[in-house]
C-alpha cells in the first residue's frame, strides 16, 4: 500500500486536515478494481446536470451575490450556474465539491498530444491549477475573490490517450485573509500518480462588494 505521509505538513496545526487528506489519497493511489466504472458513471451523471444546466460561460455578479464561494462551486457543479468555457475546450469537468476540496476529471484525447505524442504539460498543468484554484474558492466568503499568484507542477510520468481517465484533487492547506495555499494531485484509476502541484492565492476584497471610500 502507497502512503503520503511525506507529501503532507505534519504541523500539529494540521493533524485532523491530514489524516483526511491521507486517507483521501490512499483511495485513489490504492483503487477498488471498479474504480474506473464508477468514475465513468459519475461523469455521466455530471454531464446529464451541466446538460440540462446553465451551459457553459462566466456567472453573473446577481446570479453570485451573497454566496459563498461554496455555494457557487455547488451551484457549478448542479447547473445552477455556468460552468467555466475551458473544461469544454480541454475536455474535463468538475466532478466533486466541498469545503477545502475539488476534484475536477479529465479525459486525454488525442487534441492534446505533443510532438512526441503524449498529453501536452499544459494539459496536466490546467487540470491541475484548475482543482487547486476550485479549492480555495470554496473557502471564500461573500465578497472575497481570489487570483493565482503562483503555480508549481512536477509531471511523474507521461499520459497517452490508453489512459481513459485522470482526476485532479485539490486540497487547501492555508486560507488567510490575504493568501492561500493549496496542494493537488493528478492521478488515474489504475493507482498511478501523474503529476502533483502546489500553488499560492492572493485572496481579496471583490471590487463591487466594496464599500465607497475603501
Amino acid at each position: 500500500m502507497l502512503r503520503f505521509e511525506g507529501f503532507i505538513s505534519q504541523t500539529a496545526n494540521h493533524k485532523a486536515h491530514n489524516k483526511k487528506l491521507i486517507h483521501d489519497l490512499d483511495k485513489y493511489m490504492n483503487p477498488q478494481p471498479d474504480l474506473l466504472e464508477s468514475w465513468l458513471a459519475q461523469e455521466r451523471s455530471a454531464r446529464q446536470r451541466l446538460d440540462a444546466g446553465a451551459g457553459p460561460g462566466v456567472a453573473t455578479p446577481e446570479q453570485t451575490a451573497g454566496k459563498t464561494g461554496l455555494e457557487v462551486m455547488q451551484g457549478l457543479l448542479s447547473g445552477e450556474l455556468p460552468y467555466a468555457s475551458i473544461a469544454q475546450t480541454m475536455d474535463f469537468m468538475l466532478i466533486e465539491v466541498s469545503l477545502g476540496e475539488a476534484i475536477f476529471q479529465g479525459t486525454p484525447g488525442n487534441q492534446h498530444l505533443n510532438p512526441l505524442g503524449t498529453v501536452h504539460g499544459g494539459w496536466f498543468a490546467t487540470l491541475l491549477d484548475s482543482a487547486l484554484g476550485c479549492a480555495v474558492h470554496t473557502m471564500m466568503p461573500p465578497g472575497r475573490g481570489y487570483t493565482t499568484a503562483d503555480l508549481s507542477v512536477k509531471l511523474v510520468r507521461a499520459i497517452t490517450p490508453k489512459v481513459q481517465r485522470v482526476r485532479a484533487i485539490g486540497k487547501v492547506l492555508h486560507c488567510g485573509r490575504q493568501l492561500a495555499t493549496a496542494e493537488a494531485q493528478l492521478v488515474g484509476p489504475d493507482g498511478k500518480l501523474y503529476a502533483h502541484a502546489n500553488s499560492a492565492c492572493l485572496v481579496f476584497d471583490m471590487p463591487s462588494f466594496k464599500t465607497s471610500g475603501n
